[in-house]
């Protein structure tokens, strides 16, 4: 995580145009003084020549970034080459009549300049397009950090919304069941507001986070549990087991709750003579965990005297899980005549 921060500080620090350009410049003058030192051991007239041919590629290099690239690169690449050829051909000689002169005391010199003309062109056409193929990997970095960015804005603001959908949908199925018992004035119904207040400070005060420990979400099972227990009939089949050593994994919050209400919802409720069952089962080895949850399905449905609503569980899990678990997980469904079974497979690390 440290390391992490130190990247993003140290890419933000480099991507300052100030910065970036600095370094270009240093780094340009460093290499062009320490060829021009090898030549002649005079630091300081070496410094000065090196300057003046610094502020004629700064000249080129800056009329190739702010006119140049925006106005021709995209539209005719073979224009903008042509142009850029003709910008050194203009620039240059202007850097040659200057050094020139400088050499007036030194006629050796002049003689040189005059004979190494062509690869003065040659190192401005050169420092030019440098400096266009720094331009476009700059835009290309900070292109994909951006679109980076953008996809994580869009993945949390879909989790949110996923977050959000199952909050209710699992409320509203609780409340009924409640509803339904205070109307029969059960002695169930004051557990089950017990058992509900424990899932509500789980589902406000814990579930904001990212992620949330395995055991904890393996005690909001039971309590969920305990609710249907209550709420149906003696006699249900109801079982949850667990295999493994569970300590201190971490795992998306309230991924199971899809699962445990699509199997009472669709398989137990159905079940109206009883002799319905929901077997849950977690196993976890190290950072590998297997959810299977596999409930009996009724020969007869009943009537449904309203519309169906709901039918998001699944959906929102398989999402969400393409979402949190990319590439480290496996959804399987086997929906036969007398039972439904759904597996996940998940890699937690």
């Amino acid at each position: 995580m440290k390391a992490q921060r130190f990247i993003d500080r140290l890419y933000n620090l480099l991507t300052l145009r100030p910065v970036y350009h600095a370094l270009f410049w240093l780094t340009l003058f460093g290499l062009m003084v320490w060829l021009g030192y090898q030549q002649s051991h005079d630091l300081w007239f070496v410094l000065g020549n090196e300057l003046i041919s610094l502020f004629f590629f700064a000249v080129l290099v800056y009329f190739n970034l702010f006119y140049l690239i925006p106005n021709y690169l995209a539209r005719n690449v073979a224009l903008y080459l042509g142009l850029v050829i003709a910008a050194c051909v203009v620039v240059t000689p202007i850097k040659v009549l200057v050094l020139y002169l400088k050499f007036s005391a030194i006629p050796q010199m002049q003689n040189n300049l005059v004979e190494v003309q062509e690869s003065l062109y040659l190192g401005s056409l050169l420092v030019v397009l440098l400096s266009t193929v720094l331009r476009v990997l700059t835009d290309w970095w900070r292109y994909q950090r951006e679109k980076q960015t953008l996809q994580t804005q869009t993945i949390q603001s879909e989790l949110r919304f996923l977050k959000s959908q199952i909050n209710p949908h699992f409320l509203f199925n609780t409340l009924n069941n409640l509803y339904a018992l205070t109307l029969k004035k059960s002695d169930k119904a004051p557990e089950i507001v017990l058992k509900l207040s424990e899932i509500m400070r789980y589902m406000l005060y814990e579930c904001n986070e990212k992620q949330v420990l395995l055991s904890k979400e393996i005690q909001y099972i039971h309590n969920y549990l305990d609710l249907e227990r209550l709420r149906q009939p003696k006699g249900a089949d109801i079982q949850f087991t667990t295999e493994g050593f569970i300590s201190d994994q971490m795992i998306a919050p309230l991924l199971f709750v899809p699962f445990l209400e699509n199997s009472f919802k669709h398989g137990l409720n159905h079940h109206v003579q009883g002799g319905g069952y929901v077997h849950l089962h977690l196993r976890v080895h190290g950072d590998d965990l297997e959810f299977v949850a596999e409930n009996s399905k009724a020969e007869k449905l009943p009537r449904q005297e309203h519309p169906r609503s709901g039918g998001i569980g699944l959906v929102n899990v398989r999402q969400r899980l393409h979402i949190l678990y990319p590439e480290k997980h496996t959804l399987t469904v086997e929906d036969e005549p007398h039972r439904y079974t759904a597996t996940l497979l998940l890699q937690l690390n």
